[in-house]
């Protein structure tokens, strides 16, 4: 445990890649031009918000739920600002997004996957019928249902992508909200999302429709998926996926609308594919068409003979690299949440990758250091130490992010 200088394979690069799946993140250098996708014809009217309405009485610090997070997402499209989803992985991610919040003012949505849960739980831990991705997406929500009400901000906790063969999961979810709804006469969770994208139209809406009935016996808002988002995320495959599926029309859009419109006290979003991918990828490999989402509230608002311009409450996937004006006009359209997923991965690791450079050589071996042999590195290698600079890099991002949703000061 002498330090040597010369070493190139370390104790501390194993706890570094041990490390690297704790959380979510990201940095300046997925900002750079390099990485972002151009700036096409898309302009927004949007301008940083100087004075934002009151949030609704029903929307207090911590996680919210039922009516309290229609009134949160209405006051969201109300004033035009969007809130940002944030896969979490570890208690590490939920902080770093917490912390982002509070320093914005801003809401936060913090979300799980399937594979996010089971790791959370421990990939030691028996999986067989999904029971560690529940128990570790449980566990999560416990966690921040605990300490959301201490950063001061509203919180909406959901759960990501679930396609059709993965209905085993949503169905334990909804046990564990049934469960503590009965406790606690609020669900666990805010809301959950259904991707049945890869199913035909009337299937998907027949399914999305059936299991809103369910949740909505308990105040969950569902999430629903229309035309397909490309890319890979988190065990969900898009990338050679048909291109004209990643464009939906807003008939397509109306049909939902109207069948979930039908369900007693059902509260719902919409996540309608216009062009969005998952990942970052170089510039023109792209297309967004947000005039989808504008299209879509226009045709819906004809058919309802509504006054309100903006019916349906839209969510962006795929927006890691978006340009602020393409952000904004989806916002004008009525995006009341945008996915940051891609980009707060990079910032995780980035700033693991920062602590790791800046002490190298304290990192070598337990004892010895440039500034002596006999020199002990313990406060080096303590793990809260490059986790702690990894959430600093996070929270860094997502209030970038929070800025580009214009959802800074929303909740001063």
């Amino acid at each position: 445990h002498v330090w040597r200088a010369p070493r190139v394979v370390t104790m501390y690069r194993v706890l570094l890649l041990a490390t690297l799946a704790l959380g979510a993140s990201a940095s300046e250098a997925v900002r750079s031009t390099a990485f972002r996708r151009p700036a096409r014809s898309v302009v927004s009217t949007i301008q940083a918000s100087t004075v934002v309405t009151p949030l609704p009485a029903s929307v207090k610090p911590g996680v919210v739920t039922g009516k309290a997070l229609i009134d949160l997402l209405q006051h969201a499209k109300d004033n035009k600002y969007a809130i940002p989803a944030v896969n979490c992985v570890s208690s590490s991610s939920i902080n770093a997004c917490l912390e982002a919040a509070k320093k914005s003012k801003s809401p936060v949505m913090i979300q799980f996957s399937r594979g996010g849960g089971q790791f959370y739980a421990g990939k030691a831990a028996d999986n067989t019928d999904d029971a560690a991705s529940i128990a570790g997406c449980v566990a999560g929500a416990l966690m921040v249902r605990e300490t959301a009400k201490l950063y001061g901000v509203p919180v909406v906790l959901h759960t990501d992508h679930c396609m059709k063969s993965w209905l085993p999961w949503f169905d334990g979810l909804l046990d564990a909200n049934e469960a503590y709804y009965k406790e606690k006469g609020v669900p666990l969770f805010s809301s959950h999302m259904l991707d049945l994208s890869e199913e035909p139209l009337d299937e998907n809406i027949a399914i999305c429709k059936k299991y809103l009935e369910r949740m909505s016996k308990v105040d969950l808002l569902l999430e629903m998926e229309l035309g397909v988002t490309g890319g890979e995320e988190d065990g969900v495959d898009n990338t050679d996926v048909d291109n004209s599926l990643l464009y939906t029309q807003p008939e397509e859009v109306w049909e939902v609308y109207k069948a979930l419109s039908e369900v007693p006290d059902g509260m719902f979003t919409i996540a309608a594919a216009f062009g969005n991918v998952h990942g970052v990828y170089a510039p023109g490999n792209v297309k967004l068409t947000p005039e989808i989402l504008h299209n879509s509230q226009k045709f819906i608002k004809e058919k309802l003979g509504t006054d309100n311009d903006k019916p349906v409450f839209f969510v962006f996937h795929g927006g890691s690299g978006s340009t602020r004006d393409e952000i904004r006009y989806a916002i004008e359209a009525g995006t009341i949440k945008m996915n940051i997923d891609t980009d707060t991965q990079w910032s995780y690791w980035d700033g693991l990758r920062s602590y790791e450079a800046e002490f190298r050589d304290y990192l070598q071996a337990q004892i010895g250091n440039p500034e002596g042999e006999t020199k002990p590195n313990k406060k080096y290698y303590d793990p809260r130490m490059p986790m702690r600079r990894a959430e600093e890099f996070t929270a860094k991002r997502l209030s970038e992010a929070m800025d580009d949703l214009n959802s800074v000061n929303s909740v001063a």
